[in-house]
C-alpha cells in the first residue's frame, strides 16, 4: 500500500466524522480533533461524536426529492453517517429521522474503533501549517480558531443566527385533542407518524398575541451589530413578527390534516415528531425560538394538547459561524489561501445535516487524493453534491447565504417532466449516470445501488 501522511480533521460533528471515516476506509491514517467534552460549546451536551443540536432529522429520504437524492449519492459513495442514521431510525414518515443519543452513539464507536483513526480529544487553536487537513469545526467554531481562520482567510467573518426547537414528553401530551396524522395520510404507519394539535382561530390568534408579546434573550452588544437568521430556520418569534398569518402559511400550515374531531381541516396545526427511538420524546416541528425559558413554558402551553406539555428541553439560539466560500474555497473544498486545507460542513455555508456530512465526504476523499498526489475530485454540477459545491464556491460574495439540497440549483433539464415527481425522478436518473461515470474515470468501483441505477 502506497504511504501516504497522517491527515488531520479538525472537528467530530457531522462532516468531521464522515471525512475521517472516507480517509480511513481507503486505507489514509487520520488524527481527528475533538476539543468535547474539555471544551463544551454552548449547545452541545455530551461527549459523542456528531452529536446533532437542532432537528433530529437529516430531511427527506424519497428518491424524487432533493434531500433524497443526495442521501443517494451519499449511499453510492459509502457514507458512515447515512448508515449509523439508519441504525438509529425513528418513524417520520418519509424522511429520515434518528434517535439523537443512539446515533451519536454508534458514531462515536465507529469511528473510536476504526483502526486508521486516532481521536484526540484537544481544542485546535491554530490551523495546521505542514499537514494536509480538514477543517470541519462548524457552525460553533472555537474562538481562537475562528479568529485564526479570519487572519489567514484576510477577508471578514460572516454569521448568522440558528435556533433549536423543544422537546416534550409524549405522556404529557393531551390526547383527546392531539391525533397522530400525516399530512393527506401519506407515508404514515397505521396510527401516523406525526402528533398533531389543531388550532381553531381563536386559538390561533391567542397564541399569536401571547409570542409577539413574549420576552426573548437578549443578544450581546457585538451580535447584535449585525443580526443574520438563516431563512431556512428562523425562530418562531421572528416569523410572527412578519405577519399575523406567517405561521399559519409556514410551520403551522393546516394543508392536509383533518381534525378528527369535526372532520374539517383546522385553522392552523402545530406537529411534533418523534425524537427518540423509544418514542417517549417528541420535538415540535419548525418551533425554533429565542424566547426566554419561562415565557416558553408560558406561550407554548397555549397550544391545544399541550397545556400540561412536560419541556424536556426548550428552545434557544446560538451563533453559526460560516466562511465566505465564494471567495476561499474551490469546488474540491480546498482553501484557496492555504492549498493544504481542506474545508467541509456548515462552515462552507452548506445548510443541511446531509449536506454538512456530505461535504465531509468529498473534503475527506480529496484531502487523501492531494496526499497521494493524486487529482482531486470535482463532482458534475448535475450531482447534488456536486451542485451544492458548485454554488457555495460561484454565488455572489456579497450576498452569500447558507444552502440546502435543492433542485434550483442543478443544471435544467433537456426535457423536464412537467409531472413533479417524474421531474424529481429523472433529476436522479441523470445524477446517479453522472456520478457512475465520474467514478469509473477514476477507477473507483460504483456501490451495488448505483451501478443497479445506472443498468
Amino acid at each position: 500500500m502506497q504511504h501516504t501522511p497522517t491527515i488531520v480533521v479538525i472537528g467530530g460533528g457531522l462532516a468531521g466524522c464522515e471525512a475521517a471515516w472516507q480517509i480511513a476506509e481507503r486505507g489514509g491514517k487520520v488524527r481527528l480533533y475533538e476539543m468535547r467534552p474539555r471544551k463544551m460549546t454552548p449547545a452541545h451536551t455530551s461527549g459523542y461524536l456528531a452529536e446533532l443540536v437542532c432537528s433530529n432529522s437529516l430531511g427527506a429520504d424519497q428518491p424524487d426529492k432533493a434531500p433524497g437524492l443526495l442521501k443517494r449519492e451519499m449511499r453510492a459513495l459509502g457514507s458512515l453517517i447515512l448508515a449509523c442514521a439508519e441504525q438509529a431510525a425513528v418513524p417520520a414518515g418519509g424522511a429520515l429521522a434518528v434517535d439523537r443519543e443512539v446515533f451519536a452513539r454508534i458514531v462515536t464507536e465507529r469511528i473510536e474503533s476504526h483502526p486508521n483513526i486516532e481521536v484526540v480529544r484537544e481544542e485546535v487553536t491554530r490551523l495546521p501549517e505542514d499537514t494536509i487537513a480538514v477543517v470541519a469545526t462548524g457552525p460553533l467554531t472555537s474562538d481562537a480558531l475562528a479568529e485564526d481562520i479570519a487572519r489567514l482567510s484576510g477577508s471578514e467573518y460572516l454569521y448568522f443566527w440558528d435556533a433549536i426547537a423543544p422537546i416534550v414528553t409524549v405522556d404529557s401530551i393531551d390526547f383527546s385533542i392531539a391525533f397522530r396524522a400525516g399530512r393527506y395520510g401519506r407515508n404514515q404507519s397505521d396510527e401516523g407518524d406525526y402528533i398533531n394539535c389543531p388550532m381553531t382561530r381563536e386559538e390561533y390568534e391567542r397564541f399569536v398575541d401571547a409570542l409577539l408579546s413574549a420576552e426573548t434573550v437578549t443578544l450581546r452588544d457585538f451580535e447584535l451589530q449585525d443580526e443574520r437568521f438563516f431563512e431556512g430556520c428562523l425562530p418562531i418569534e421572528v416569523m410572527a413578527r412578519r405577519g399575523r398569518e406567517a405561521l399559519a402559511f409556514g410551520p403551522m400550515r393546516p394543508v392536509g390534516i383533518r381534525d378528527p374531531r369535526t372532520g374539517k381541516r383546522p385553522y392552523a396545526v402545530v406537529q411534533l415528531r418523534q425524537d427518540n427511538i423509544a418514542g417517549t420524546l417528541y420535538n415540535i416541528v419548525g418551533f425554533q425560538t429565542n424566547l426566554k425559558y419561562p415565557e416558553q413554558d408560558r406561550v407554548f402551553r397555549l397550544i391545544p394538547g399541550l397545556q400540561n406539555a412536560e419541556f424536556v428541553r426548550y428552545g434557544q439560539m446560538h451563533r453559526n459561524t460560516f466562511i465566505n466560500a465564494p471567495v476561499l474555497l474551490e469546488p474540491t473544498l480546498r482553501f484557496k489561501p492555504r492549498p493544504t486545507l481542506f474545508f467541509a460542513g456548515q462552515i462552507t455555508g452548506v445548510e443541511g445535516y446531509a449536506g454538512n456530512a456530505a461535504t465531509g465526504l468529498l473534503a475527506g476523499i480529496n484531502a487523501l487524493r492531494l496526499a497521494r498526489g493524486e487529482p482531486l475530485i470535482t463532482l458534475p454540477q448535475t450531482t447534488m453534491l456536486g451542485a451544492l459545491c458548485h454554488y457555495i464556491t460561484h454565488a455572489d460574495p456579497k450576498h452569500f447565504q447558507p444552502m440546502k439540497a435543492n433542485f434550483g440549483i442543478l443544471p435544467p433539464l433537456a426535457q423536464p417532466p412537467r409531472d413533479k415527481r417524474l421531474r424529481g425522478a429523472a433529476y436522479a436518473e441523470r445524477a446517479l449516470r453522472d456520478l457512475h461515470s465520474v467514478l469509473d474515470a477514476l477507477g473507483i468501483a460504483p456501490t451495488a445501488e448505483i451501478a443497479a441505477q445506472t443498468e
